[in-house]
């Protein structure tokens, strides 16, 4: 077949497109009825064409081909984590993220009998020590550890002991290990819409390189990690993430820093539901596919179940699962860059980038991410963008199936409950106003139980 095909066709150009179009809207007009603005203020368009890109497009060559499979553990129980860890390592997963709770917890023991050469270990600290840090690389040089002081500040509203004694002990963690980690998921999962999120992240991982740079360490060798959480607009989290590499490029060579970064990523809370259930397993199937398509590294899937059961077998084996379908069943490691030079990707990655761009630059020029935070103005932002999303959804413009739209009336969770699956509201006192996860459907939930026989 000749490769000149598509010569023998004369090029359509956009306006001749959209003059079509709105010759067939007969009369009605193109901007109100096929043009949707989104949360981010983008204008969505009913096509795409090379014509509305002023040079050609750069592709950045995404690489979706080496992401790999991680499994999430919570150790309590030590030995019991260790062999869970073995388990799941040989029936699929190809990294463990274990998430340690406190000092008590003997690593040797912990990562006994894993093979540390063909195995990424992420260790996940809800305290700051650097000893311990000390202690996890002298055992497995290779792991990567995830400690955010802002992160933990932003999360709970207090620092791990006070500023001080904090970014003092943060520096000498990134002096001794040449990383640092970024959560920037607790932003999505409170409400924060797309260019907050990219903003946000890039102001969070700012401040510390901020550190780094005072600090004269060596950014070249810095290894920067950011923790992301996608939602199911489809497209919008694949751009959102190829947004995210674009801005941090920007961002390092500000600082002649490292420009390459991790990204590892979880489908988002925000949108997951307790009565029909399942349907949770549709939504992280499409943002784990966002996720590989964006170009993450890692991903760390969630259990269908995972706000109102304990942790079980069941529910983690089909979040594993649905990950090796994706890798080895529907060949999502075998094509390295399927979304570069999609019209329609490439423009929403273009505004997603200079809106976050043009947001970072504002919280620069106020005094920064840490400053915001404690005069409460990120949260503020946050907040009004989930009171918009929530009353989209309480009037059904977001719809979540089987909660807000076609809700089974039939369907009792009342006794499915093993965990609390809403906001604990507990007073205490606290530095700044923590930010809080909320999923969208809490409050219907609430009425439905109530509501049940």
């Amino acid at each position: 077949m000749s490769n000149n095909l598509f010569d023998e066709f004369d090029a359509v150009s956009a306006k001749q497109w959209k003059q079509k179009i709105q010759f067939d809207l007969k009369g009605a007009d193109y901007n109100n009825t096929l043009i949707w603005k989104t949360n981010e203020d983008i204008d969505v368009k009913p096509f795409y064409h090379g014509d509305d890109f002023e040079k050609p497009i750069d592709i950045s060559n995404t690489k979706t081909k080496h992401w790999k499979i991680c499994q999430s553990i919570f150790v309590a129980d030590v030995n019991k984590s260790n062999l869970k860890a073995i388990d799941v390592l040989e029936r699929g997963a190809e990294s463990i993220k274990f998430i340690i709770p406190s000092e008590n917890i003997s690593i040797e023991s912990l990562i006994k009998k894993i093979n540390l050469n063909t195995t990424i270990l992420y260790f996940e600290l809800q305290f700051l020590s650097e000893d311990f840090i000390k202690k996890i690389h002298e055992i497995a040089p290779k792991a990567k550890i995830q400690t955010d002081i802002i992160g933990h500040l932003a999360k709970t509203g207090n620092w791990f002991e006070n500023l001080k004694t904090d970014f003092k002990t943060f520096k000498s963690i990134i002096k001794n290990s040449a990383s640092c980690s970024i959560n920037a998921s607790l932003y999505q999962n409170a409400g924060a819409n797309i260019t907050q999120q990219l903003a946000y992240a890039l102001a969070h991982a700012n401040e510390y390189l901020n550190i780094s740079e005072n600090e004269d360490l060596n950014l070249k060798s810095l290894s920067v990690t950011f923790r992301i959480s996608v939602g199911t607009n489809y497209f919008f989290e694949i751009a959102k993430l190829k947004a995210l590499r674009k801005l941090w490029n920007t961002l390092a060579l500000e600082y002649n820093a490292n420009p390459d970064c991790e990204i590892i990523v979880t489908p988002t809370k925000r949108n997951k539901t307790l009565y029909d259930y399942n349907t949770n397993m549709l939504r992280t199937t499409t943002e784990c596919m966002s996720a590989i398509l964006g170009g993450s590294n890692t991903i760390c899937n969630l259990p269908y179940d995972f706000f109102y059961h304990k942790t079980n077998e069941f529910g983690e084996r089909i979040a594993r699962n649905q990950l090796l379908v994706l890798k080895h069943e529907s060949y999502f490691n075998k094509v390295n860059n399927p979304s570069d030079g999609s019209y329609y990707i490439e423009n929403l990655t273009h505004q997603l980038s200079k809106n976050a761009l043009e947001l970072f630059k504002n919280i620069e020029a106020n005094g920064g991410f840490l400053k915001q935070l404690k005069t409460g103005t990120i949260q503020r932002k946050i907040k009004e963008s989930a009171i918009k999303e929530q009353y989209d959804f309480d009037k059904g413009n977001e719809v979540l199936l089987g909660s807000n739209k076609h809700p089974n009336k039939n369907d009792k969770m009342k006794n499915e409950l093993e965990l609390y699956p809403f906001v604990k509201t507990k007073t205490r006192k606290t530095l700044i106003e923590p930010i809080i996860e909320k999923r969208l459907s809490e409050h219907l939930e609430q009425k439905r139980l109530k509501n049940e026989n």
